[in-house]
């Protein structure tokens, strides 16, 4: 009886799972939503974050917007907006961390990966998948000198730690050289080279024979060098970001990645660029490798590589370096990682980026927005100290992380999103699609304008 009770206990309770799950999957399907269904999900969302999520996201979220703000529940989007649930559309410049360079959902790439999903949607691991060849060949072809072989992720983390492995391989050495105010994930090895004690910290001692210096000090770098290979720990690999993105839209000094280039030959060590966050046309190149005429040993890329329709990552590599895992192609591998959904994104985002000349879009529309963004902050010189970037890859830093947060409140609250930097946080970035449109950049910038103007110092 006991038996009977429980189980006719349990259909009740999956029966009611199930009803739940029905009406989740009811409102997916919808673009707009009613009010009384608007107010369901808002409930639905902020209940889950807090008792099954992480209910920190809700109180970061009342840190960076106006009273009641925080509980703004995204729905949908398009081009270089997107909407909440109650329908109010926000000009995106955080743009999901620099994911949506060919805007969100671009017909073309929404396309090849409904028509991907139609015929197959993953691979049998075993069989020899086309789309992975194919976007392999591509890459070679639109990389910087002699990249040429191909590794593909779900993530820019998961890139780099594909690279550092292969970089360890290859070289048979354990040391890496990266920089201050770097970022290149929160996994275990990305987080040894990324540089900020509050996510090192708790997880130390994290990956050994890391060692950072100042982004921009060549001097020092050499110095680096030179100590190591003294104690015995000869450098296997620099890994650096050609721009810093998280450290603030760092731009490199004249010629710095030109003599890393040379010390890592000097000293027989690999060169890694992550181009996660500058990759795929939002520098006004391609890649911004190419601005700096400086060519890796291998190049990390994810974000809007999979365009921002697909989560999809990838390192390029020389043959050179690639061939260490020739003899063994299951020595590093991932289940999800160059999957046929992915790929056909991804070669529909390449194909967008060259068609409509995105990157030299980025170029054009960039400076068009640093001058009006630079014109706005010469008479707010008490809270502006520097407007800087490269493109469409944007930094305003202030005086006072405190402002920021408050320019951050005031945009949104006037339907912009923009949000600091993870490395510093005195620095907001405005890092747009790449098809953001004139009148959408002189919105922000007048935005920009007005919250300035009645922000307190």
């Amino acid at each position: 009886m006991s038996i009977s009770l429980n189980s006719e206990l349990k259909q009740k309770e999956n029966q009611r799972i199930n009803e739940y799950i029905n009406k989740v999957l009811s409102l997916v399907e919808k673009e707009v939503v009613t009010e009384e269904e608007a107010n369901w999900i808002t409930k639905e969302t902020l209940d889950g974050f807090r008792d099954h999520v992480n209910p920190g996201f809700l109180s970061y979220r009342k840190t960076v917007t106006k009273d009641g703000q925080f509980a703004a529940v995204e729905w949908s989007d398009g081009g270089a907006c997107f909407k909440d649930i109650n329908g109010n559309e926000y000009i995106d410049c955080l743009g999901g961390f620099g994911i949506y360079n060919v805007g969100h959902r671009h017909p073309k790439v929404v396309k090849a990966v409904t028509d991907q999903l139609k015929r197959q949607a993953l691979h049998s691991q075993d069989l020899l998948d086309p789309l992975r060849a194919m976007l392999a060949k591509i890459l070679a072809d639109i990389t910087p000198g002699d990249l040429k072989y191909a590794f593909f992720t779900n993530s820019g983390t998961e890139s780099v730690e594909a690279a550092l492995k292969l970089a360890k391989m290859y070289s048979d050495r354990t040391t890496f050289i990266a920089t201050a105010r770097a970022f290149h994930g929160k996994s275990l090895g990305s987080l040894s080279g990324t540089a900020k004690g509050m996510f090192r910290k708790p997880f130390l001692p994290l990956i050994p024979g890391f060692r950072h210096v100042p982004f921009g000090d060549i001097d020092m770098m050499r110095k680096t060098f030179e100590t190591c290979a003294l104690v015995g720990e000869d450098v296997a690999a620099v890994i650096l970001e050609p721009i810093q993105g998280e450290g603030g839209i760092i731009l490199p000094p004249p010629n710095y990645l030109k003599q890393v280039r040379e010390l890592c030959d000097e000293f027989g060590a690999l060169l890694i660029f992550d181009e996660v966050q500058t990759g795929m046309g939002r520098t006004g190149k391609m890649f911004a490798a190419e601005l700096f005429d400086v060519v890796p040993d291998i190049l990390c890329l994810a974000k809007a590589f999979g365009g921002g329709v697909m989560p999809a990552g990838a390192i390029v590599a020389k043959e050179k370096v690639f061939e260490s895992w020739f003899p063994n192609p299951f020595m590093h591998t991932t289940t999800f990682g160059g999957n046929p959904l992915a790929c056909a994104a991804a070669i529909a985002t390449i194909s967008v980026l060259l068609e409509e000349k995105l990157p030299e879009r980025a170029l054009e529309v960039g400076e068009y927005f640093l001058k009006g963004l630079r014109e706005v902050a010469k008479d707010h010189k008490d809270k502006v100290l520097e407007i800087r970037g490269q493109g469409l890859m944007i930094g305003i830093e202030f005086h006072k992380d405190e402002i920021g947060y408050e320019v951050s409140k005031g945009m949104f609250d006037r339907g912009v999103l923009v949000a600091g930097t993870l490395i510093n946080s005195k620095t907001i970035r405005i890092e747009p699609s790449l098809t953001i449109s004139y009148e959408e950049v002189d919105t922000v910038i007048n935005t920009f304008k007005e919250v300035l103007s009645q922000i307190e110092n």
